[in-house]
């Protein structure tokens, strides 16, 4: 009789799931002061369906990420709240349906504004569509300081006031970041620009093209300057008030901060001026347009200064001093 041996194939023991992958960022514990921002470790982003994971090498700074930081304002913001809408970096994965990039692109952007976007960060993912190439004539800090500053002074300029070549320009802070932008890309479409800043700043502006500066501590512009087709008001309270009576008919105000600011509607209509806030919108379009001028020689941002993704707090103190010639942007990788 013979007989037969039964083995039973040992089950493996279940893998353990490996641990998500982490990044490091910059978080407000609370909303306050600038020193409310710390650094901390969380989970690394996936790109969804047409995202793309941005593996950030530099972040801007911008009075709105101090104004949320401060109050909390805009937006929708999770458990660990990031800031930051200025991204500069490398494509490190693209998620499904995206054709516009591939992983090594080097791209910027101004990604969910005025959702939470989270650029400072070590990564980053958002629409593919929010992002242009980065011109190849400029590094990532360069690039970071763009985005926001740059699209806000475009669309108000280009697609609200519809400017044109041979037109008057007023644009007051001409040394702010959405200022000094703003003297650029009035000039490379063409307009005469008038731009007040203090007597400390003119030199810089002459060299981005300013053709006319008012020194505000010493000049009551009102006075200075007359038959204007746009203001592009970045001061806000009673300058947007003010700058009605230096308007031609038919001329625009665009005013960006606070819509508090705002003059008289009446008033505005008995002089025949159009005037309104604008806030900034992601904006493939503008992007690239932004991107010709950069690669065109057009367009250039000044940087203030850089702090490392660590010390963000310390940027936010120094932006909110408001003296800022230009930018200020994170190093982060």
């Amino acid at each position: 009789m013979s007989s037969r041996t039964t083995t039973t194939a040992a089950t493996p023991a279940s893998s353990p799931a490996p641990a998500p992958a982490t990044m490091r960022a910059v978080s407000p514990r609370v909303w306050g002061a600038p020193d409310v921002l710390v650094p901390v470790e969380v989970a690394r982003p996936e790109p969804g369906l047409t995202e793309i994971l941005v593996k950030v090498h530099a972040a801007g700074v911008n009075p709105a990420d101090w104004k949320i930081r401060a109050a909390g304002q805009f937006g929708t913001w999770g458990d660990t709240p990031i800031l930051g809408y200025d991204v500069s970096g490398t494509v490190e994965a693209v998620g499904p349906g995206v054709t516009l990039f591939a992983p090594g692109d080097e791209v910027f952007g101004m990604p969910r504004f005025p959702e939470q976007a989270g650029g400072y960060a070590e990564y980053v993912t958002a629409p593919a569509r929010r992002f242009a190439r980065k011109p190849a004539n400029i590094d990532h800090v360069e690039a970071a300081a763009l985005p926001l500053a740059a699209l806000t002074a475009w669309q108000g300029l280009v697609e609200t006031a519809g400017l044109r070549a041979g037109q008057r320009v007023l644009i007051h802070a001409a040394a702010g970041g959405v200022g000094h932008l703003a003297v650029q890309i009035a000039k490379a479409y063409g307009a005469y620009v008038i731009g007040t800043a203090r007597a400390d700043k003119h030199e810089f502006l002459r060299s981005l093209g300013a053709d006319e500066l008012i020194d505000y501590t010493a000049v009551d512009f009102t006075e200075a300057v007359r038959d204007v087709d746009v203001v592009l008001d970045g001061v806000g309270g009673a300058y947007g008030e003010r700058s009605l009576g230096v308007l031609r008919r038919g001329g625009h105000l665009v005013t960006l901060p606070d819509p508090g600011g705002l003059p008289d509607a009446e008033r505005a209509r008995e002089l025949g001026v159009h005037a309104g806030w604008t806030v900034v919108e992601p904006d493939r379009h503008g992007m690239l347009e932004i991107a010709r001028l950069v690669e065109e020689g057009a367009l250039r941002a000044e940087v203030a200064a850089t702090f490392p993704l660590a010390r963000a707090a310390e940027a936010h103190a120094v932006g909110e001093q408001s003296r800022t010639q230009g930018k200020l942007v994170l190093t982060v990788a």
